[in-house]
């Protein structure tokens, strides 16, 4: 695909998506969105690809926000629709049957902290800032954080966050959760493709299952999350890749899985 605002690279396995447009901050106008909605909706999908790594161009920012210009003059109608359009596409990420990986270069914003948490695992350059500073705007977060910030951090820390507007740096997103480490910006692509490197070696369909297991899970009681695991876990007994783990573990030899 030809993309305007997104650049994507395949390196053996692992899909590297950069948002490009440096000269915004990389900011997610309706264009941006809708390149994203067209990757996750197929690129992603090809058995080519096992782990989705997602950046920033440039060293300021992963990205800044959703873009300001373009919303500013939209009625009520219309902004619900730009909500729901970045909602759907970051549903899209959440639910992709493959991890995804945010390696988060610089400022992660509004509409850049949503796409971060739509993310199955966060990595922040010591340089990084997070933030959901809409209420400053005269608006709320619109992509998904008043929903998915408090499921990772807590409701009262989240009300924090969203009520004041505050920005926060690596460190602390670290401590309260939001991130799952903080790394040397030199070192954030090399640490995401390593982490990427290990799911990559592990059982595709596991990984998968196990993607699924936890969100799906979340979504109910913890009674229904266990039957789901038990069924999922059943499955397993099913694949090919069960048969080629266990007996390497048993043979003490390094596993090469199938993805089936």
């Amino acid at each position: 695909m030809d993309y305007k605002n997104l650049k994507f690279e395949n390196q053996n396995g692992i899909g590297i998506l950069t948002v490009n447009r440096p000269q915004a901050l990389n900011s997610l106008n309706s264009d941006t969105i809708d390149e994203l909605n067209r990757f996750f909706g197929k690129e992603a999908l090809d058995d080519s690809i096992q782990v989705v790594i997602i950046t920033g161009s440039g060293q300021k920012a992963f990205v800044a926000g959703a873009d300001i210009s373009e919303m500013q003059p939209m009625s009520a109608e219309q902004a619900c629709t730009f909500s729901k359009s970045g909602q759907s596409t970051f549903d899209m990420i959440e639910n992709l049957p493959k991890p995804v990986i945010a390696a988060i270069n610089g400022f992660a914003l509004g509409g850049g902290c949503e796409l971060a948490m739509a993310c199955d695992i966060r990595i922040a350059s010591d340089k990084a800032k997070f933030g959901q500073p809409e209420v400053g705007l005269g608006i709320i977060a619109g992509y998904g954080g008043t929903q998915r910030l408090p499921r990772l951090v807590g409701k009262g820390r989240a009300k924090e966050l969203l009520f004041t507007g505050d920005i926060i740096d690596a460190t602390e997103a670290c401590r309260i959760g939001l991130v799952n480490k903080v790394v040397p910006a030199e070192e954030l692509m090399s640490v995401a493709m390593a982490m990427a490197e290990k799911i990559r070696s592990r059982a595709p369909v596991a990984v998968k299952l196990t993607k699924s297991a936890v969100n799906k899970g979340l979504e109910g009681d913890l009674q229904s999350g266990l039957a789901l695991e038990a069924e999922m876990f059943g499955h397993c007994f099913s694949t090919s890749d069960q048969n080629v783990g266990m007996a390497a573990f048993l043979e003490k030899r390094k596993a090469k899985f199938i993805g089936a």
